[in-house]
């Protein structure tokens, strides 16, 4: 079977949260040939298995401003550029404007039922018949709007060799006004200004680039016998026209839901509340167009299945496949169970305000004075971005000031009860080496979607104690302590009463190795996609491609030796003698 796999984060260009996954599933698979579709940038891919090849790629950036590609591996995504820089005709221009009109409308519109297709049947897995078609349609007219301007464009971009220019223009600027002071538009729409239009236009000219991918071809994706997106939101915007075209099945999974993300994300923090708006309207109506349109959601824990069937996902077509984890590197500590210190708490993750690690602080303050020979170890994995260690800052004062160097003796050095280190440094170098220092891994967020930190502690064989947020229950199972978020006594609490109880406390380490190595490991996450595969592509219509050989396209009785069917249509169609 021949898969259109649509990476996000540049795999195998760069190593992005989705690389690994991406990785262990194209290796794992290798009875299928995986096309790899990916906005990755110039540079020297990652090592890839025979069984896997980079069809085509795509500048993030884009084209420049009149929709030149700029170079190479722009013209291998968006064409030599040559239809997008002749100017429109008057007929060209007539097709842009509707359809861009259609959707901004659709995106300005208020939703009058935001999850109607969650209570009604489930689309058909074929072509869809008409722009918007499904039965979320009927009940939100501005989502059928988007649908239908969404397609209108692309297949005008298809035409045209692309039209990154075209969402730039005037035309588009003034469609986008008009569409937020029409009656029925949201609230924050309707308060939009130019500078708003005008920042949400390039927004929307970032978000809309993969209509202008050269990737819906007969050899391209129109080549592939099922697309899997390995994220929703615009990496499954190819998916979405490859159906369009082609009637090639669309399978989604997400681990992260990123219309959740948008929603969390701090980077727009200056934007103004109208542009907030609309961004939020076109993630909202981009990822309810996919769930509609997908033959197959997988999401990896049921929170992910929540968002996604108040988003208009049918329940009929999601199927929790959780994410696999490598387990053998944790092999020999969860076998262990008398390694770590029995008096230490571990925190693994990453330095940020949703981590609430100032109530793990404030936690500890009890713990301590309950059980003075406690320690607290922070590891924290390396920050990407720019500007993060200012929490981490923040964070090391608290400490200073709740815990002062404490000595044994007067000549004795001080020592602070709580530890900062970064994971891949000398004090921790591996995080095998960091789970195996402590009894006990504690999560303090308020903020969590799937915490793979809870899984490795897991397959450590480590007792846990967490905060009721995001999929930890679904983790966790009866295998660990779990409290409120935002409550210093009672993760108090919780952390003592492991700490007070080794038995208890190997007892729930033993039980949750048992059930990660049950739900979470690689092996069961490939056996699930292997199955999956088959199945959507054995509901699909067959698709004759010349010189192309599709699996269930002929009866197995077709390559018997002889000529049976000619005996058979003879003794069948015999006169009344027969």
């Amino acid at each position: 079977m021949r898969i259109g796999l649509l990476t996000e984060g540049g795999y195998p260009y760069a190593a992005g949260e989705s690389a690994p996954w991406c990785d262990r599933l194209v290796r794992g698979l290798g009875q299928h040939q995986f096309d790899l579709y990916t906005p990755g940038g110039p540079g020297t891919p990652l090592p890839l298995p025979p069984n896997a090849r980079v069809v085509r790629t795509a500048d993030p950036e884009g084209p420049g401003p009149d929709g030149t590609p700029k170079n190479r591996l722009e013209r291998a995504a968006f064409g030599d550029g040559r239809a997008t820089r002749r100017a429109y005709g008057r007929r060209e221009r007539r097709r842009f404007t509707e359809a861009f009109h259609a959707l901004a409308t659709g995106l300005c519109r208020e939703a009058e039922t935001e999850a109607a297709a969650a209570s009604g049947p489930a689309a058909p897995s074929g072509p869809v018949t008409g722009p918007g078609s499904g039965p979320a349609a009927a009940t939100d007219p501005g989502g059928a709007q988007f649908a239908g301007g969404l397609y209108a464009l692309a297949e005008l971009a298809r035409e045209r060799g692309g039209l990154p220019g075209a969402l730039r223009s005037d035309d588009a600027v003034r469609a986008l006004e008009t569409a937020c002071r029409a009656p029925g538009a949201r609230r924050g729409a309707a308060a939009a200004g130019l500078r708003d239009h005008l920042a949400f236009a390039d927004h929307l000219e970032r978000a809309l680039r993969p209509l202008s991918y050269d990737w819906y071809t007969e050899d391209a994706l129109g080549a592939a016998d099922l697309c899997h997106a390995a994220a929703g939101g615009v990496t499954a915007l190819p998916g979405l026209l490859a159906k369009r075209f082609f009637g090639t099945p669309l399978l989604v999974t997400e681990y992260g839901v990123r219309l959740r993300a948008h929603y969390l994300s701090t980077a727009g923090a200056d934007r103004s509340a109208p542009l907030r708006a609309l961004l939020a309207a076109l993630h909202g109506r981009l990822a309810a167009e996919t769930y509609r349109q997908a033959s197959l959601l997988t999401p990896g824990n049921a929170h992910a299945r929540r968002w996604q069937e108040k988003c208009g996902a049918v329940r009929d077509r999601i199927r929790t496949v959780h994410p696999g984890m490598p387990a053998d590197r944790f092999a020999e500590i969860g076998e262990d169970e008398e390694s770590g210190d029995p008096a230490t708490l571990v925190w693994v993750g990453r330095v940020e305000p949703a981590k609430d690690l100032i109530a793990l602080l404030h936690a500890f303050a009890e713990v301590r004075a309950r059980q003075p020979d406690a320690r607290l170890r922070i590891v924290a994995v390396p920050e990407r971005e720019p500007g993060g260690g200012a929490y981490l800052a923040h964070c090391k004062g608290l400490a200073a000031q709740l815990f002062p160097d404490e000595a044994a003796g007067a000549h004795a050095v001080g020592e602070n009860p709580v530890t900062y280190e970064e994971l891949g440094g000398p004090e921790a170098p591996t995080l095998e080496d960091t789970y195996a220092s402590g009894a006990v891994v504690v999560l303090s967020s308020v903020v969590e979607g799937f915490p793979t930190s809870l899984v490795e502690a897991m397959f450590c064989a480590r007792a846990t104690v967490s905060t009721d947020v995001g999929a930890v229950v679904e983790i966790i199972g009866g295998t660990g302590l779990v409290v409120p978020p935002r409550n210093p006594r009672a993760l108090a609490d919780a952390c003592l009463a492991l700490l007070r109880d080794p038995e208890r406390r190997h007892r729930l380490g033993a039980a949750a190795r048992a059930r990660a190595l049950e739900l979470f490991t690689v092996e069961q996450n490939l056996a699930a996609f292997r199955d999956i595969y088959l199945e959507l592509l054995s509901h699909a219509p067959v698709r004759h491609r010349p010189g192309d050989g599709v699996p269930f396209a002929h009866p197995a009785e077709a390559h018997v030796p002889g000529s049976w069917t000619h005996k058979a249509v003879t003794t069948g169609s015999g006169g009344p003698d027969a």
